[in-house]
């Protein structure tokens, strides 16, 4: 019995020194695109039109570059439409250029597309806000996003897409 539980008790240390040694390095960070919309300005920003109704869009892809270096490349995007009238329009792409290190095989894309903008996000939230700002609104605060979920969402898109192709 107590050989049992040596076994499962070295086996989890394993498991959390294999996770302990996974890093994911940042090289660099960047502004890839960027762009605020203030279409309706003055207008909107000395009318009162209410409550405006914001969407928010995100998105995450990434592509390998160089050997083992990978541009993570996270998008937010927002818009704000009060009744009828928009707002403000607001698109950011905002890169890094990542490498996982104690990674192999299908841990790395998990990696690449969690962790990575799990990183990228508070940079890039902060981007968002202060442009929101400097247009005269409110400065627009981003709730943390789950990027477990996109991840899902991705994979999941993607599988129904590869669903619909042909069979040869």
């Amino acid at each position: 019995m107590a050989e049992t539980e040596n076994s499962a008790q070295n086996g989890v240390q394993a498991d959390a020194q294999k996770k302990a040694d996974r890093q994911l390095i940042v090289h660099a960070q960047y502004i890839k695109d960027f762009s605020f919309e203030n279409p309706n300005a003055p207008k909107v920003l000395v009318e009162n039109l209410g409550q405006p109704d914001v969407q928010i869009n995100v998105s995450v892809a990434a592509k390998l570059i160089g050997e083992n270096q990978y541009e993570v490349l996270l998008n937010l995007g927002a818009k704000a439409v009060a009744g009828e009238t928009p707002m403000f329009l607001v698109d950011l792409t905002y890169a890094g250029l990542v490498s996982p290190q104690g990674v192999t095989g299908d841990d790395i894309n998990p990696l690449i597309m969690i962790e990575a903008p799990r990183l990228l996000f508070p940079f890039a939230r902060a981007l968002i806000s202060d442009a929101t700002r400097d247009g005269g609104f409110m400065p627009l605060n981003i709730q943390p996003v789950d990027f477990v979920a996109v991840y899902q969402h991705n994979l999941e898109r993607q599988a129904a897409a590869g669903a619909d192709q042909p069979a040869n």
